[in-house]
């Protein structure tokens, strides 16, 4: 691995921790931060910009919605400590691409392989419900990363970060999102589909275990791993 593409992710890094560009988003992930959840009240709440996370030698690139309130709001790490990440990272540990099954704090020793994790949205919007506007202040960030890593297969997480990747990476006509949907870029790398790992998704079976690992099995493959 290029030396220096670890240092401009962390470059990245300090700008996503440092930005208050969205008034309502920086309100809102504070305001978290001060009033808790029961359940955390004793835990002192990251409540800043969450950068993206994993191996900066990464294939594939995982690209979800936005913090979760008392998730990565919380953690400071993405999809870390809710039961979106216990269902994202029980995946990723059986297909390859995260040392251990779990996550629930920054430095509880989990390491991804091949895999890097982002978002369009970096700060915990409220209802979890970002907007476009806030989608697009938030774009350079997602851009800088793609432009350093060297990723082959793009997965978006649900609409919203399909959505954004199209626009991104200049994809017109824009197929209509689906699950497992594949578009090959003209640079030769995918974009492959799959529904957010969501408990609304989760919960009711609409994404199941055996739906969420045949993606990322994909992935692998398309990736070459």
């Amino acid at each position: 691995m290029d030396p220096s593409r670890a240092e401009l992710l962390r470059q990245v890094e300090a700008d996503v921790v440092a930005c208050a560009i969205c008034p309502r988003l920086v309100a809102w992930r504070e305001q978290v931060g001060r009033e808790k959840r029961a359940a955390f009240r004793t835990d002192d709440y990251w409540a800043r910009g969450v950068p993206g996370f994993g191996d900066p030698a990464a294939s594939v690139v995982i690209v979800g919605l936005a913090p979760a309130a008392h998730g990565a709001n919380r953690t400071g790490r993405m999809f870390t400590g809710d039961r979106s990440g216990d269902f994202l990272y029980a995946a990723l540990h059986r297909t390859g691409f995260a040392n251990q099954p779990a996550s629930v704090a920054r430095d509880d020793g989990l390491e991804l392989s091949g895999a890097w994790i982002t978002a369009p949205v970096r700060c915990a919007p409220p209802a979890n419900k970002p907007t476009i506007d806030e989608r697009d202040a938030c774009r350079p960030y997602l851009e800088r990363e793609l432009a350093v890593l060297d990723a082959r297969v793009l997965v978006p997480l649900g609409a919203f970060a399909y959505e954004g990747l199209c626009r991104i990476l200049g994809i017109r006509p824009r197929p209509p999102f689906a699950h497992g949907v594949e578009v090959v870029l003209g640079d030769g790398r995918w974009l492959l589909g799959s529904f957010h790992v969501s408990q609304q998704n989760t919960f009711t079976g609409k994404l199941t275990e055996p739906m969420f690992d045949a993606v990322l099995l994909r992935a692998r493959a398309l990736a070459g791993l």
